[in-house]
């Protein structure tokens, strides 16, 4: 089968998106199907206004459909809401392709976030991008709800996995880690401001604040709070290995549709503490978090959560079980495109 996935979230871009877009490739191309993505960077592009680590990529539909032609999928996914999607959507239409669309992040949120823009005035953007679609993809129950309660219906869910062979209890904490002052609290992902980082840093639970990552806000943030630990980027063995040296995985962010690194985590047996917002009240159980309007008090309780219980909840979650709910959404249109 040959699929395309188009998406304005690629490489070198470090995110949930790209992360499951790349897992997911992965384990459909190890089955034998022949997968194009077609990202911005295979295009003239601008940084994004307040966000210049993510590119804008500058393209006409035509060239989606020289794309597209060249390649003949039976199937295409559009991955995001941005311009090369926008481009290859209006491809599609003109030429009665069906595709299917995925709904990764809080954009509305995003925006209203870093800009002060009203998040009902982009749900009218979602709402326009999204009603032709087959299907639209959503990761959890509150974000289909979120989506059906904008009139747009025709969801189909697509959870998302963990690399085990990385992130398992059995890998060695991180040395940097292994001598701070505990309990040790930490933080993975983006640092910039729709994740709501400073309230983790600004809790007052005692212990030690650690952050993995990078971002516009890092500058600020490290000057701001010098007791924290900001280490920077990490990945593959050494993520886990930081997840494996907390004792505790602090989610801050209340505008994230899932959350891939609270399942890595728990995986290697961390147990959660967050919000009660989308994303944690979808993952979480009581036995491997704690979630509470107060951070610290959901720091506080989730300390006390089983460790070789969260690491067996975190076994539960594969990439190859997310790539066949993505495969099984996409079938429908292949017969259809077929039966045209």
């Amino acid at each position: 089968m040959r699929i395309a996935i188009v998406t304005d979230a690629w490489e070198p871009q470090v995110n949930g998106v790209v992360r499951t877009l790349q897992s997911v490739r992965c384990v459909l191309e190890g089955q034998g199907h022949k997968v194009k993505v077609i990202s911005p960077d295979l295009f003239y592009s601008v940084p994004c206004p307040t966000y210049p680590e993510i590119r804008l990529a500058m393209v006409r539909s035509r060239t989606i459909g020289d794309l597209l032609d060249e390649f003949s999928p039976h199937a295409v996914h559009l991955a995001t809401e941005g311009p090369v999607c926008v481009a290859a959507r209006r491809w599609c239409l003109r030429h009665d392709f069906p595709f299917t669309t995925a709904y990764h992040t809080q954009f509305p949120d995003y925006v209203e976030a870093r800009s002060g823009v009203p998040a009902e005035w982009v749900w009218r953007y979602i709402r326009w991008f999204h009603a032709p679609a087959r299907a639209i993809l959503a990761s959890t129950a509150s974000i289909r709800q979120a989506l059906v309660d904008h009139g747009l219906t025709q969801v189909q869910h697509w959870g998302r996995g963990v690399d085990l062979a990385n992130f398992h209890p059995g890998v060695t904490p991180h040395p940097a880690m292994a001598e701070l002052p505990g309990p040790v609290q930490l933080y993975v992902g983006r640092v910039a401001v729709e994740k709501n980082l400073e309230a983790f840093l600004a809790s007052d639970h005692p212990g030690t604040k650690v952050v993995v990552g990078d971002g516009p806000a890092r500058a600020a943030l490290e000057a701001k709070y010098p007791e924290a630990k900001f280490m920077g980027s990490m990945f593959g063995a050494e993520l886990a290995q930081a997840y494996r040296a907390a004792d505790v995985f602090v989610f801050p962010s209340k505008t994230d549709t899932f959350g891939l690194v609270m399942i890595e985590a728990l995986a290697c047996g961390t147990p959660v503490a967050a919000y009660p917002v989308t994303g944690p009240v979808d993952i979480l159980t009581p036995e491997t978090g704690a979630m509470a309007e107060d951070l610290d008090a959901a720091i506080g309780e989730a300390l006390t959560r089983d460790r070789a219980a969260c690491a067996a909840y975190g076994r539960s979650f594969t990439w190859e079980a997310s790539a066949a709910q993505f495969l099984a959404a996409l079938v429908p249109i292949i017969e259809e495109a077929r039966a045209a």
